[in-house]
């Protein structure tokens, strides 16, 4: 585990840099688009002391520059044509640096894809001083019984979520206090490595330096759900276009995520299959026309396909838009059905409070809170990113969430393991395949 320790370590210290030289971008690459925003930070980097992993304000820096394009190379939220992805990357980072009259050579990037899965990890230790020390806290994370999820994962997310001093659980951040026993509860996150791998490697043929990674689960998280969802238990559902991520947060900490296979495009192939047309026609139809819950109505409004064919009689159909509901409800109820077997399986009923929020680009379908709450069976809400400052108005929507949230990540992140001096005599033992071995090569 040193390599893995050592190189998120790294990518921290490159955070500091950045930030202490005032500027570093953000780049939420995602199967729809890819998008990119500069910030500037006015020095001001003060965390506000309520804990460790705390969420912060997100007060000093400010978005000067913003740009998107659209994605090309990226699957299921996973890369799968470098070439392609990294003209992207190239495009949407050059666009902002332009917009905001700046270069940039380090930026933090998120994924929605690469199956990720949670770990729950218990750890304590006994207290040889008076009061509990920052040595304390890194000696119990170290105490946590790595689980073997084998040499293909790694380790993305690990965050404490929960401290126990002798009996009394529920503490943000025990440093000062005075115990015998402290005991820790650490939410871990392992993704596919070669997902991984190929968003460094891609990032690094664009000329730029990774200062830090993240789930798109989580950055969606911090943003679209309020701070009284965060701390009472919520579930943030960003549904993006070709994966739909669900993380739970808890005590404004992240405690479970995963993901599902299928978003927006999957609705747009099903139109485009469906009534025969391009995968542009269809996304056009879709984004004015389409919707969930078919009226009266419905049967008698008529779209008009329209068409390049050269058939004119093909060109000129037209179709009802209780027709075109009829196609995209059934993949959307399919969408949802994944979404609540996942949140089953966090055991998401025992939560004080069980709120959806629903964000991400293909939310913004017509009807979707409606036909949620019913296949969900909980109370639902469309969700908007925070805003932050200088944010243009084209990317306040929904499907802006996790970039607004990876720019809150990057201005104050949580602690995680690496945070802290993990003492040299507690590193697991077993030897794993590292994803960021390109590290040592490179610096």
């Amino acid at each position: 585990m040193i390599e893995l320790y050592e190189s998120q370590r790294a990518m921290r210290n490159m955070r500091k840099a950045a930030m202490q030289r005032g500027v570093i971008a953000i780049l939420d690459v995602g199967s729809s688009k890819i998008a990119c925003l500069v910030l500037r930070f006015d020095g001001t980097d003060q965390r506000e002391d309520d804990g460790v992993g705390s969420l912060a304000g997100q007060s000093g820096f400010r978005v000067i520059g913003a740009a998107t394009t659209r994605s090309r190379g990226v699957r299921f939220g996973e890369i799968s044509t470098m070439a392609e992805t990294e003209r992207a990357i190239r495009t949407a980072v050059q666009a902002a640096q332009k917009m905001a009259q700046i270069r940039v050579d380090h930026v933090i990037a998120c994924f929605a894809g690469a199956a990720p899965r949670s770990y729950g990890l218990a750890g304590q230790v006994d207290i040889s001083s008076p009061a509990v020390t920052e040595q304390d806290v890194a000696r119990v994370l170290s105490a946590c019984d790595v689980p073997d999820f084998g040499p293909s994962r790694e380790v993305l997310h690990a965050q404490p979520v929960n401290f126990a001093l002798d009996h009394r659980s529920g503490l943000s951040d025990p440093r000062g206090q005075v115990g015998q026993v402290l005991a820790t509860d650490m939410h871990m996150v392992t993704v596919d490595a070669q997902a991984i791998q190929n968003l460094a490697y891609c990032v690094k043929r664009c000329d730029l330096e990774l200062a830090g990674i993240a789930s798109s689960a989580y950055a969606s998280g911090i943003s679209a759900l309020v701070e009284d969802e965060q701390e009472l238990g919520a579930a943030c559902i960003d549904m993006g276009g070709g994966a739909t991520s669900v993380s739970v947060f808890l005590r404004k900490h992240m405690i479970y995520t995963d993901s599902v296979r299928m978003g927006g495009d999957h609705v747009t192939g099903d139109i485009s299959m469906g009534l025969q047309v391009p995968a542009a026609t269809a996304e056009r139809i879709k984004t004015f026309y389409g919707g969930l819950v078919a009226t009266g109505r419905d049967d008698s409004e008529m779209i008009k396909i329209g068409g390049e064919t050269g058939d004119w009689e093909h060109d000129r159909r037209t179709v009802s838009r209780a027709e075109l509901i009829g196609i995209m409800r059934p993949r959307v109820e399919e969408i949802l059905e994944e979404v609540r077997a996942r949140l089953d399986a966090a055991g998401f009923d025992h939560l004080p409070s069980q709120q959806i929020v629903l964000t991400g680009g293909a939310s913004q379908i017509p009807g979707l809170d409606g036909l949620a709450s019913k296949v969900l069976g909980q109370q639902v809400r469309l969700g908007r990113p925070m805003r932050v400052h200088g944010l243009p108005q084209a990317a306040t929507g929904p499907g802006f969430a996790s970039a607004v949230g990876l720019c809150l990540f990057a201005a104050h992140p949580q602690d995680e393991w690496w945070d802290f001096e993990i003492p040299h005599d507690k590193y697991p033992v077993r030897s794993l395949k590292r994803a960021f071995r390109w590290f040592k090569d490179n610096w």
